[in-house]
């Protein structure tokens, strides 16, 4: 067993992109009169895609998007529930990592076990993201991105198939990376200190790397380190990003990029805090007691490279080829102690486990479609073709428990470790992994083919249809829960249609779907569960388009979802009872709810990013699911700037919600959370920011339940000195 103390000194972890690349003649010639017609197409093109980003926009929205359909469309134009987190957003509230960004996403309740997060939007659970539009699972809930690289996060609430391929109906998130776009030296470098002996440091650099601008490069670093308000936690982050984007010809562009994440946490958490004492109350600790000792860690490495190809073959007509590694190296060793507490001693009656892991996890992509833009009468037309690959794969795992030794007489002393009163254990005594066991190696394949089109029928009325058809196979090494699901059809239809100038009314509907892992009586899986999201609502762009806003109302509804039969087992190949359970397909969950968004600027000195969603989720027993989702959350944050000062006021609302029942129930109250930021820019390069979090030091929890109660963080102060060139 392997540790990375967060105390070590950070060694460089050197990122060397060595490209050789071999560019294939095109089948094709033309005469000098056909690529000059061209010249302009290609220009336009690439001003199109300029306007999705965010980067220097000094905007709190985006002018499109392409995560709903790979299309480039408008947020307006987009017939689902869109919202993009811009760079300037991201920069003026501090928001640094993922976990970061999950709390401020509108109608997404997050629930902390400890290191680890869950995602919970419309009732159901976040089970992937994308990052550049390609579907990962790698690392969600405890690998905590930074992201400092991405340019921006797109959201697509509800069901998001025709893109991702399977998952839940709950959102697709999609991290956008930034690229080398510069074709002059610019960059930034930024310092920062903050509660609980919190300092960051960065630097992004971009320049042109030949005399014409057509090779353009960027490297993108990042050191913190980190104490907590929780005793024994500390963390820290390595980040090295390296981007370069070629113009190889009119026709050609090339762009390839690497990144490697180093976070390492000492003193974490594994589960929570106990809920409750001995004689059934709640207990109630100082925010800064953690189930935890000093020798704990949970340490996450991650590497991906990444390479994009978009060749103009005719006309409009561009091919577009991207491809994605990402590996994870995951090292643990944890402390967990369960039960209640001792309301005299107030030490734990629980049970201790110690453990320790590593495993690998490696994850490949590959996306290709085909964009080809038209006109009927007049009127602008666009249709993609395209087919994906996915492969997600446990490399491997170890896992087992350790021992420690008292740093006095190296006697075993497990036992007088509690959750309320720690030994003294001495890090080097700790042993390695004394029982090794190895969990069988996976893989889990995904492959599909999608269509997708624009089409303007008449002047005011849009249509945007699409389909994907995927194949879906899970394989382990000890052949337990093997299985396939293909020819899976994802239909994506909806219609946009402008009732007036700036103004649109939107109807769609698309689902998702959900391999499940239960079987019937004769030993057949049963088929995936189908999510199912409909949805409509009003858009609208105010202020010239400087603002968007969208009015939503949508219905999920669950089918084929496992339901235990009672007394019946699943059967061998003999016709015998096993004792698996079996499990029938019924409907499911039904989801329905109504979000409001507003982003953007409404004038100069004024910008604005809002967000208000409630939802209901009952299963076919119109029971409530997903209890510890609150049914309404709001967002807002607004700026205000003038001469050399900005000025930012937010609030996060989250409402009550629980776990358990009876004697177990544990409930949190609604809970109100304000954040102030100040900024004064002292000259064109130079600029000083504070933000402020928890403004009046609420106490709350992040997460609930029997034994993970854990606390959110106190009133925090981060103070940034900006040097932009």
């Amino acid at each position: 067993m392997h540790k990375h103390s967060s105390r070590q000194v950070f060694k460089t972890h050197p990122l060397v992109l060595a490209m050789a690349v071999l560019l294939p003649s095109f089948a094709y010639a033309e005469s000098s009169t056909e690529s000059t017609a061209q010249l302009p197409t290609i220009k336009i093109q690439a001003e199109a895609a300029d306007l999705a980003i965010t980067e220097g926009s000094q905007s709190y929205t985006s002018k499109s998007s392409n995560t709903a359909t790979k299309l480039n469309l408008s947020l307006r134009e987009t017939p689902q529930a869109v919202k993009v987190y811009t760079r300037d957003y991201l920069d003026d509230r501090n928001i640094d990592s993922f976990q970061d960004l999950m709390s401020n996403v509108t109608g997404v309740t997050v629930s902390r076990t400890d290191e680890r997060q869950s995602y919970f939007a419309r009732g159901f659970q976040l089970d992937y993201h994308l990052i550049d539009g390609m579907p990962s699972t790698s690392s969600l809930a405890e690998g905590d991105l930074d992201l400092g690289i991405y340019d921006r996060i797109e959201v697509v609430k509800g069901a998001n198939g025709l893109n991702s391929g399977a998952g839940n109906p709950s959102m697709g998130l999609n991290l956008v990376r930034k690229r080398a776009n510069a074709k002059e030296f610019t960059g930034n470098v930024n310092a920062s200190g903050g509660s609980w002996n919190s300092y960051s440091s960065s630097a992004d650099l971009s320049n042109s790397l030949n005399a014409d601008g057509s090779l353009r490069g960027r490297i993108y670093v990042k050191h913190s380190d980190e104490d907590s308000f929780m005793d024994f936690y500390s963390r820290e982050r390595n980040i090295v990003y390296g981007a370069i984007d070629y113009d190889v010809s009119d026709r050609t562009n090339l762009s390839f990029a690497a990144t490697y994440q180093q976070l390492n946490r000492d003193g974490i958490r594994w589960g929570g805090l106990p809920a409750f004492y001995n004689d059934g109350t709640r207990t109630n600790f100082n925010r800064s007691l953690t189930v935890s000792s000093d020798w704990t860690y949970w340490n996450v490495d991650t590497k991906a490279v990444f390479a994009n190809l978009k060749q103009n073959l005719f006309k409009d007509i561009d091919l577009n080829v991207a491809y994605s590694f990402q590996r994870n190296d995951k090292e643990t060793a944890l402390l967990y102690v369960a039960g209640k507490v001792d309301k005299v001693t107030n030490k734990s009656l629980g049970a201790v486990s110690v453990y320790s892991s590593d495993a690998r996890t490696e994850e490949n992509n590959i996306d290709m479609f085909i964009s080809a833009p038209f006109t009927i009468a007049n009127r602008k037309q666009e249709i993609i073709l395209g087919g994906s690959w996915n492969k997600s794969e446990l490399v491997s795992s170890r896992y087992g428990t350790i021992q420690g030794r008292d740093k006095g007489t190296n006697d075993l002393d497990i036992d007088d470790w509690s959750a309320l009163n720690f030994s003294d254990i001495n890090t080097n005594l700790l042993t390695p992994i004394t029982n090794p066991n190895k969990l069988p190696g996976n893989m889990t394949t995904q492959m599909g083919y999608y269509v997708a089109g624009k089409f303007q029928v008449f002047d005011p009325l849009k249509i945007v249809a699409g389909a994907r058809l995927s194949n879906w196979e899970y394989e382990s090494e000890d052949k337990n829960g093997n299985r396939d699901f293909n020819d899976q059809f994802t239909p994506y239809f909806g219609v946009v249609y402008d009732f007036a100038q700036d103004h649109s009314f939107y109807a769609s509907y698309t689902d998702i779907f959900k391999p499940q892992n239960r079987r019937e009586q004769n030993g057949n899986y049963l088929d995936p569960i189908i999510g199912r999201n409909y949805e409509t609502g009003i858009k609208s762009e105010w202020f010239d388009g400087q603002l968007n806003s969208a009015l939503s109302i949508f219905r999920i509804e669950q089918t084929n979802f496992a339901e235990a039969i009672d007394g019946v087992f699943v059967k061998n190949a003999q016709g015998v009872d096993t004792s698996e359970q079996a499990y029938r397909g019924v409907d499911g969950v039904v989801s329905k709810g109504v979000e409001l968004e507003v982003d953007g600027e409404i004038n100069n000195n004024w910008a604005i990013n809002f967000g208000i969603a409630n939802f209901e989720a009952k299963d076919a027993k119109d029971k409530k699911v997903a209890t510890n989702s609150a049914r309404t959350t709001s967002n807002l944050f607004i700026k205000y700037k003038e001469d050399q000062w900005n000025a930012g006021l937010g609030v996060n609302y989250r409402g009550k919600t629980y776990t358990g029942t009876g004697a177990n129930l544990i409930e949190q109250n609604e809970i109100f959370l304000l954040s102030a930021m100040l900024g004064y820019k002292v000259d064109q390069n130079i600029s000083v920011q504070l933000n402020l979090d928890n403004l009046l030091d609420k106490k709350y929890y992040d997460g609930i339940g029997a034994n993970s109660m854990n606390y959110g963080a106190p009133r925090n102060a981060t103070l940034t000195l900006r040097y932009q060139f």
